[in-house]
Parts: C-alpha cells; structure tokens; sequence
C-alpha cells in the first residue's frame, strides 16, 4: 500500500484524478479526518473540503504497475 498527499483545489484537478483513477485496476482511497471515499467517485471526493490536502491511499499489487 502506498500513501502520499494531494491538493486538488480545483473542479478541473478532481476531474483530471477522476479520470486517471478511473483506469486503475485497484483500489485508490482519499481519506481526510473520519472519511474516506473511492478516489474513482467524482461525486465522492466533492464530498470532501477540497480546500484542504487528502491523503490518496494505493492498494496496488506489486504486478499491476508493470
């Protein structure tokens, strides 16, 4: 699993990850505080203070990057 931390400040930077993430065949997770939504869920991460950074979490097999 991997984790590292994102701004996506922008209606067009949501969209972007949406659409990257959409063609993952893992999971991506955006946690901030007590919640965490699908990374592949545009309706998901508004739910979210996008002012603030999320943290991405990547479950990601070790085959799946290759």
């Amino acid at each position: 699993m991997e984790k590292f931390t994102v701004n996506l400040s922008e209606i067009s930077d949501v969209e972007e990850f949406v659409r990257i993430t959409a063609n993952c065949k893992f999971d991506v997770t955006l946690s901030q505080g007590q919640y965490d939504v699908s990374g592949k869920s545009l309706m998901g991460i508004f739910s979210l203070d996008i002012t603030k950074p999320v943290d991405v979490l990547v479950e990601c097999p070790d085959d799946a990057v290759r």
